[in-house]
């Protein structure tokens, strides 16, 4: 057993597990008169019920206790400082630092970081007001229109989540687009309705060599210098790059006056506070992307100096580790009621699971208990009509985050009361469920007979006892996104912090990458396929024949 799983506070959980049992989360209720007032967290416009869980006063005492057993406070501490608690890259986490405001001093190695990111800040906002204004302009002198962003992964799902999300405050007359997939599906139909003489390309890659992102890269650029007859001198006035590689960016065409910079203590799926969000900056306008790093501080204030049992992040990880190591939930819905949020699943799913998904502790040990949990989800009133089947009457435990906003951003105050009825109908019936009983009542009522009825009745039964959070955002603008946002990567934290694993490095989406340019080889050759196993020699050689039989058909035609 681990260091973790024979600890007192964790075996004490296991105890109060059994005793537990499969107590009702309504019968809570009436065993804690307070519950709806004492579970819930407020802090500037975000808060979180949290009262519809299958946990007791009991069970909240015994994973606080498990937290300050290990010393969750301590790592947040040395997170928030600049250690290197990365210990795989030897780097700081310091995603916080990019939103913690000019006035702050934070050091890595004695140098105060907060004035390179206050002066990348700046240059940001500079950026931002000149393409507003028309001072930037593409190479035939129009004002730009258009922001394609080209990147993949934090460089792509953050930014596209966030200017979804924020739709409602778009600057008028520019269109953003995000292409990710190195499949042309993703970009031919970008390039298909855009003009060029009005474009601005944002390639956002670290390295500036992943390939799908510089794949894309290459295309657009290849597409532009087209348009404009062949003149490479096009490329300085429609590119500009977030990366860290100033030759590779010069070599690409990109004047070094246009490269914005972020450090590797910013982790790719932490990365949206930083100039990687440039993209959603020049689509929401500069003030609005200040708000939401505004957001994100609020939160940052809030998980450093709430105790554990008024803060929300610290709360939401102990309940979802409570239904993943001892209730034997494999999955956890996020289900937003605001379709803006469509893609702010998406963005979790990584921030969760690249996170989260390591199956050794820091030191390299195997681990002998469950680690991240399968994150997905869909907006409501949709999902409703599509996997809440699952949730209500199928075989597995799935907890789930319900997110509503108060204030909408339409005069639909039809459209509003029904979302949030359903919110409310749906967290509480997968609480109280229908127990057979109350079915059989209710067909017999209907006039059928005894046998109809009790043959209907295991159908049309719920088990309920279910647990929800309610996430309650006053309005869905920048500050409280921001909150939202930061609110999850501190839960996926303190998860992280007490499953001892480092959730900072991604080492798992190395091997596949590696392994892809031997077979990208494979599909471009000639020769006899061998190098692999014979499954995948088999489907190389089926997909070389089906690639050169389409450029001979595209030849012939």
């Amino acid at each position: 057993m681990s260091d973790l799983t024979s600890s007192g506070a964790w075996t004490s959980l296991a105890a109060h597990r059994d005793v537990l049992g499969e107590q009702k989360i309504s019968d809570l209720f009436q065993s804690e008169p307070d519950r709806a007032t004492r579970m819930w967290i407020e802090n500037k416009g975000l808060a979180l019920d949290y009262s519809k869980n299958r946990a007791s006063a009991e069970t909240m005492r015994l994973l606080f206790a498990l937290a300050r057993a290990r010393k969750l406070e301590e790592w947040r501490d040395r997170m928030f400082e600049g250690e290197p608690i990365n210990g795989t890259e030897h780097r700081a986490v310091l995603h916080s630092a990019l939103r913690a405001g000019s006035d702050q001093i934070i050091k890595i190695d004695g140098d105060n970081i907060m004035e390179l990111v206050t002066a990348e800040l700046d240059r940001m906002k500079n950026f931002v007001h000149a393409v507003h204004e028309g001072r930037w302009r593409g190479y035939s002198g129009k004002p730009i229109d258009t922001i394609v962003n080209i990147g993949i992964g934090g460089s792509h799902l953050g930014p596209q989540a966030a200017m979804e999300a924020l739709s409602a405050h778009a600057v008028p007359g520019i269109r953003t687009h995000f292409v990710s997939n190195v499949d042309a599906h993703d970009m031919a139909p970008v390039l298909a309705g855009i003009d060029p003489e009005t474009v601005l390309f944002v390639i956002a890659s670290k390295t500036f060599t992943t390939q799908e992102t510089m794949t894309n890269a290459m295309t657009a650029r290849r597409w532009l210098v087209a348009k404009m007859g062949g003149d490479e001198g096009a490329v300085a006035h429609h590119f500009v790059a977030l990366s860290t590689n100033a030759r590779a960016v010069a070599d690409f065409g990109i004047d070094s006056r246009n490269v914005f910079h972020f450090w590797d203590w910013v982790g790719g799926r932490y990365s949206l506070w930083s100039a990687i969000g440039l993209s959603l900056a020049l689509g929401i306008g500069w003030e609005n992307f200040s708000q939401m790093l505004a957001g994100g501080r609020a939160m940052d204030r809030h998980f450093q100096a709430a105790p554990l049992e008024r803060n929300m992040p610290v709360v939401m990880g102990l309940l979802g580790l409570w239904y993943s190591n001892f209730m034997g939930a494999e999955t956890y819905a996020v289900l937003p009621y605001d379709q803006r949020l469509d893609r702010f699943v998406d963005h979790l799913q990584q921030l969760d699971m690249e996170s989260n998904g390591k199956r050794v502790n820091r030191e390299g040990a195997p681990v002998d208990y469950t680690t991240g949990p399968v994150i997905w989800g869909r907006t409501g009133t949709n999902g409703q009509h599509a996997f809440y089947q699952l949730i209500h009457q199928g075989t597995r435990l799935i907890p789930a985050d319900f997110i509503a906003i108060l204030k909408a951003d339409h005069d639909h105050l039809d459209h509003h009361r029904i979302l949030l009825s359903n919110v409310l109908a749906q967290t509480e019936a997968l609480m109280i469920g229908k127990s057979t009983d109350k079915v059989l009542a209710d067909l017999l009522a209907q006039g059928l007979s005894k046998e109809e009825a009790a043959l209907l009745a295991p159908h049309k039964s719920f088990p309920g006892n279910i647990p929800t959070n309610s996430l309650l955002l006053d309005r869905l603008d920048p500050f409280h996104f921001g909150q939202l946002l930061a609110l999850y990567e501190h839960k996926v934290f303190v998860q992280g912090v007490i499953w001892n694993i480092n959730s900072f490095d991604q080492w798992g989406v190395e091997l596949g990458k590696v392994l892809a340019k031997t077979t990208l080889a494979d599909l471009s050759g000639t020769g006899p396929i061998t190098g692999h196993d014979p499954s995948t020699n088999h489907l190389a050689m089926i997909m070389r024949q089906a690639l050169d039989g389409a450029a001979v058909d595209k030849k012939g035609g």
